[in-house]
């Protein structure tokens, strides 16, 4: 009797430190920022401090404009971000997929990006569209494109669009990455059949490599656009929001209200909600796509 207990609370005992970490590390400081969005609580202004329920929810929902504002520049993000690289990505994969020479090295080439930190993206970046010395101004004078230099991430009508190539730079491979793999695990066997039916290209695209690769863009795009929505890397080190809060995203708003001004309560309430947007957003996206259901069945 005694093994049989000990056989059955011994794998629990094994799960007992990754439980612990889980709670130490994620539940506390989740619970905490949930707590912090019930209260003013701003270390410039400690006369203020003090519970105010829902107060904050209720400030940010309706009377923040800056909110709905980067909400939307969050939405856009989110939207330009993930499409573009899912199409590039899946353009990549299929050419990787195929067998030529130096495809080892190409491979590796393509993949190197994803390899690299935000911070120094951003850093690459910036000496890139540096208006007076940056290589992408050289580049653009010497083709005849454009006469003088352009502040490509100060520029009001340029900013957003220098900040996307430069994170589709970063987030193309993560495509390309799931993409291949779930490429590569299609039986050769289906395309021949297909052959062999006198199947085209894009009917072999269309009705075979894409219904497999439907789980793969499903949790790809999923956990891409989570991503995308709390990136904040290199919005903060190229723009950091601007200019006239172009860019402001919603993570970068809350990023700004919580460090730079120290206002902790009220960003911890627009946290909450953009946890919320998110969970709400996850859940209806899994239950429209049908993810996982093709296993179950």
């Amino acid at each position: 009797m005694s093994k049989k207990i000990g056989s059955r609370y011994l794998p629990y005992c094994f799960l007992t430190p990754a439980i612990v970490f889980l709670l130490l590390f994620m539940a506390y400081p989740i619970l905490n920022v949930f707590y912090y969005s019930l209260q003013n609580y701003a270390t410039n202004k400690p006369y203020l401090r003090g519970f105010v329920g829902p107060g904050n929810i209720i400030k940010i929902l309706t009377e923040d404009k800056t909110f709905r504002a980067s909400l939307l520049v969050s939405v856009k993000w989110v939207v330009v971000q993930v499409g573009l690289q899912l199409v590039f990505g899946l353009m990549i994969a299929l050419v990787l997929n195929q067998r030529f020479r130096g495809r080892g090295i190409l491979r590796a080439i393509v993949f190197a990006p994803w390899a690299v930190s935000g911070v120094l993206t951003s850093m690459m970046w910036s000496l890139m569209y540096n208006e007076n010395m940056g290589v992408v101004n050289d580049l653009l004078m010497k083709m005849g494109i454009i006469k003088k230099g352009i502040a490509w991430i100060s520029g009001y009508g340029t900013s957003f669009a220098a900040l996307t190539v430069a994170e589709l730079w970063r987030g193309i491979p993560f495509f390309a990455i799931m993409l291949l793999a779930g490429l590569q695990s299609i039986p050769d066997e289906e395309y021949e059949a297909c052959s062999v039916d006198g199947g085209t290209r894009w009917s072999k695209f269309l009705y075979i490599t894409l219904p497999h690769l439907k789980e793969t863009i499903v949790l790809s795009t999923l956990l891409r656009a989570v991503w995308e929505f709390n990136n904040v890397d290199v919005i903060y080190n190229l723009t950091g929001g601007g200019p006239v809060n172009r860019t402001m995203t919603l993570t970068m708003y809350i990023t700004q209200t919580a460090i730079r001004d120290s206002n902790f309560g009220y960003g911890s309430a627009i946290a909450v909600i953009s946890f919320v947007i998110l969970a709400v957003f996850a859940a209806a996206y899994i239950k429209l796509t049908g993810f996982g259901e093709e296993e179950k069945a």
